[in-house]
């Protein structure tokens, strides 16, 4: 039988945990679905405007047959988001590959292992602004390079149709040796090895051993590193727009997570700013939901 005193010590142990959740995730929650139903410039008392936040950010209005959204740098600047996951994809199967090569037993692997994963820990302010300097348009690196075999390169970040396949390069660059890899090394490991044994004595190739046990079995991990990609792309993306690109040419390279951060803290339209912060976690949570039934009909046992 359970004695009270034994529900004052689980509680206790548990209290830390549940504290920093009520203090440092629920009421801050709380606190933008509150706000994003106000109009707030940081200056004046906040005033409830109801859903009117929510109408100018996904309604609109049919003038002339044609329908105009009444905010259309939001629609826009999601489908930026949306296109800067376009590399999400490319990201997993690099990291898979790169923790498949790892996994060998090859010289020196512990050391290729920490090379590999220190562009996800070097990420910060000055590597964004090596990256620009490589892809400036007059004297990059890469330009350069380019000039060395008659190619002449685009001013890479400054034009519209080049800005963000660039930032796309560099986040692959910096994403593929990072976390993933490291999530895919742990379930390589925790494949037993007599599966490939017996495969390899009923003469299965390499190649049909990776397809029928190693993708199989690395099933649960690929659908975490799916979803937090997915999580990882809606909010990505600011520090590069914030430091390389300012979110231009034109708003090209403006992600979701930047445009919340200029209408909270240079136009001081902290409501609206909510509202799409809590579009945001619909959108996210809506994609984690589809992920996890597409998960559990695929019979991932996650």
């Amino acid at each position: 039988m359970i004695k009270p005193r034994d529900n004052l010590t689980a509680f206790a142990f548990l209290s830390p945990n549940i504290i920093g959740f009520l203090t440092f995730t629920l009421l801050p929650v709380a606190a933008v679905l509150i706000l994003s139903l106000c109009r707030w410039d940081l200056f004046r008392p906040a005033e409830f405007v109801g859903f009117r936040n929510y109408r100018l950010l996904l309604g609109g209005t049919m003038r002339d047959g044609v329908w105009e959204w009444n905010d259309p740098r939001f629609w826009r600047f999601l489908g930026n988001t949306f296109f800067y996951m376009l590399a999400i994809p490319f990201a997993m199967i690099g990291s898979l590959l790169l923790a498949c090569i790892l996994n060998q037993k090859l010289q020196g692997r512990a050391f290729f292992r920490a090379v590999f994963y220190i562009p996800s820990i070097a990420m910060g302010v000055g590597i964004l602004l090596l990256w620009r300097f490589l892809y400036d348009g007059n004297s990059g690196l890469i330009n350069s390079g380019l000039a060395h075999i008659g190619i002449t390169g685009p001013d890479w970040l400054r034009s519209f149709e080049w800005s963000k396949p660039a930032i796309m390069t560099m986040g692959l660059w910096a994403s593929i040796g990072g976390t993933n890899m490291v999530l895919y090394l742990a379930g390589l490991q925790n494949i037993s090895p007599e599966l490939y044994e017996a495969a390899e004595i009923d003469g299965a190739s390499p190649f049909r051993q990776f397809l029928n046990i190693t993708i199989p079995m690395l099933a649960p991990t690929t659908f975490f590193v799916l979803v937090t990609s997915i999580i990882g792309g809606f909010q990505g993306e600011f520090d590069s727009a914030y430091v390389m690109t300012k979110g231009g040419p034109d708003g090209a390279t403006t992600p979701l997570s930047y445009y919340i951060y200029r209408h909270a803290f240079e136009w001081f339209n902290m409501g609206y700013a909510a509202a799409i912060a809590v579009i945001m976690f619909a959108l996210i949570f809506v994609a984690t939901l589809i992920n996890w039934k597409l998960s559990k009909g695929g019979g991932a046992n996650v």
